[in-house]
């Protein structure tokens, strides 16, 4: 597993700082934060971005998030697939392996909804093929559809389409109703991104985007997912995502150091990271 850490950690940091000091905290893995990227590229071209990676060594080998693709109608939905195509091509520019797609169902299920969220997962993975991208849906907890894993992992399956995976969001993962036994639907070709943090005294169904703490510091039982990655062999990328307004004062080199620190420590990996800093 490959630890990571999203550039969402540190929304108030300006996109080319919080790459320099993710970097300095030995972060060379970076989950891009999409809205932040292209705030930064109204003002910058995209040859500054290359210049970044290569300078501070960095890869974003995925970027979040897509929204709005899946059952959406007449003007908004052309509106968000313009969008989703826009962002094809940057990815396919920065070498991004993978972009996460919300299963942000709002409206209630309907046989008709669920139709046109199969078939928009159809055409969507055809388009990041076409991108040579691939898709990693994540369910939500909020929505009235694909809010559990389960669902998630069927509807991957129904696509059966190579560029089509999940992104399991542990807070989700919790927040939902998806239970332990639904990790068995994970396998090496059907996850392609893991998302950690973590939640501590609150009610699971009042939890927010905004209690995310940093994994390991809450209620949240990492552990027995962190053996199931191991056990299905998982090789891909885990990244810290976190909304919490309090942690955004942190500056991000700081944070970037702590946080790394914290997911290695969940994922067995701290001795790792020791050796990281000392050969820097």
């Amino acid at each position: 597993m490959k630890p990571a850490l999203s550039q969402v950690c540190s929304l108030h940091s300006p996109f080319d700082q919080d790459v320099i000091d993710y970097a300095a905290g030995a972060c060379h893995s970076i989950e891009l934060w999409l809205g932040k990227l292209e705030t930064w590229l109204d003002k910058h071209p995209l040859d500054d971005v290359r210049r970044l990676m290569a300078e501070h060594e960095v890869e974003f080998p995925v970027a979040s998030y897509q929204g709005g693709l899946l059952a959406s109608q007449g003007d908004a939905r052309r509106q968000h697939w313009q969008h989703f195509h826009r962002r094809l091509d940057l990815c396919r520019q920065l070498n991004v392996q993978t972009l996460v797609v919300a299963c942000d169902i709002a409206e209630p299920p309907q046989p008709a909804t669920l139709d046109r969220i199969r078939l928009s997962l159809v055409q969507a993975a055809q388009a990041a093929g076409e991108a040579g991208l691939r898709l990693a849906l994540e369910f939500q907890a909020r929505s009235t559809l694909g809010n559990n894993l389960q669902t998630a992992a069927a509807l991957v399956g129904e696509t059966a389409s190579p560029h089509l995976g999940l992104c399991l969001d542990v807070f989700h993962y919790y927040a939902g109703p998806s239970k332990f036994e639904d990790l068995a639907y994970l396998s090496p070709a059907n996850l392609f991104h893991v998302q950690f943090s973590d939640v501590t005294e609150i009610a699971r169904e009042l939890a927010a985007d905004g209690d995310r703490i940093l994994p390991g510091d809450g209620d949240f039982q990492l552990g027995p997912i962190v053996e199931v990655l191991a056990a299905i062999a998982y090789d891909g990328y885990v990244s810290v995502e976190l909304m919490n307004p309090q942690i955004w004062r942190i500056p991000a080199r700081q944070f970037g150091e702590i946080a790394m620190t914290a997911l290695r420590k969940v994922l067995g990996q701290a001795s790792m990271g020791k050796e990281m800093m000392k050969e820097e």
